[in-house]
């Protein structure tokens, strides 16, 4: 990437949205992890991994039972979307080789949060689009970890998975040099002149989350690093993966125009019979923010069954 292009790249993103919080923010790398406060006994814990662009607003809804631990993840260069809380640095926190702003990299502040948070036995692990991708990537890390954690990955990146037509058609022109001014002009326009093409049917809280994408990211850099490792990460990635997931679901979109679903649908269907694919009629690429009742309820936890 030409010197230039980088000089670009680099300059800050402002901070958009945030939420208020009542929990603790521990700072990971160039990561975080929040653990927000609970207020009745913790029954079983659930670890949010949010996907491109996003925040771990997009689980806090689907989470808000009081016996539930929500531990939620800010990727690696993306803002943290809390109020009031001054980030720590945890005394588990272990250096990340990786490079920042790769699924590589955000699947080892994964692996350090789960090794190190859950208070209960009851453990689900939740990643929307790349963060599903962020996930199976942690688990070919770190197989062990996971052999008692439920996994749900929804609308996920996947191995040997693509990008949606109408986002190749898109990103094919863009170079290093245009990012910048893109990302501008997207901003620039009222989110309604793409968001319909893009996000399917709105509601309130899918515009709330929705509206601020680009703002999501501390720098352009960080946009176009995650675009393009997602894509090496499809292309190289085999789906041996699997191999290593004990107990999941498959969240599959009936329309999807972020990721391609036919090549989604392809890669969940090579995953041993332990993980199901539950094709929902969800309207979108996503679906918690469609409608809650596609999350599985907790009696798919490993030790809710066993019980």
């Amino acid at each position: 990437m030409k010197a230039s292009h980088v000089r670009k790249l680099i300059k800050p993103i402002e901070s958009a949205y945030s939420e208020m919080f009542s929990g603790h923010v521990y700072r990971v790398g160039k990561g975080a992890v929040s653990v927000r406060n609970h207020s009745g006994k913790a029954e079983q814990t659930v670890i949010g991994v949010h996907g491109f662009l996003e925040n771990h607003c997009y689980f806090t809804q689907a989470y808000e039972a009081p016996t539930t631990e929500l531990i939620l993840l800010t990727c690696s260069n993306y803002h943290i979307p809390v109020n009031g809380v001054t980030p720590e640095t945890p005394e588990w926190e272990v250096p990340i080789k990786q490079l920042e702003g790769t699924i590589e990299y955000d699947a080892c502040i994964l692996n350090q949060a789960l090794s190190s948070l859950p208070t209960t036995e009851n453990i689900r692990v939740h990643g929307h689009s790349r963060g599903g991708a962020v996930i199976l990537e942690a688990i070919k890390q770190w197989p062990e970890l996971y052999d008692d954690v439920e996994v749900v990955l929804e609308a996920p990146v996947l191995p040997n998975g693509k990008l949606s037509a109408l986002v190749t058609t898109i990103l094919e022109p863009v170079s290093h040099g245009m990012w910048p001014w893109l990302i501008r002009l997207i901003n620039s326009a009222p989110s309604s002149a793409y968001g319909q093409t893009f996000f399917g049917k709105m509601n309130p809280r899918k515009k709330q989350l929705l509206s601020k994408l680009f703002s999501a990211t501390k720098d352009h850099l960080t946009i176009v690093r995650n675009i393009e490792n997602i894509m090496d990460w499809m292309a190289r990635t085999d789906s041996s993966v699997y191999g290593h997931v004990r107990h999941g679901t498959f969240l599959i979109p009936a329309v999807d125009r972020i990721l391609d679903r036919s090549s989604m649908l392809a890669s969940a269907r090579q995953s041993p019979t332990t993980m199901r694919i539950v094709e929902t009629e969800a309207p979108s690429h996503f679906i918690t923010l469609d409608s809650k009742e596609w999350v599985p309820g907790f009696e798919t936890l490993p030790t809710a069954a066993q019980g």
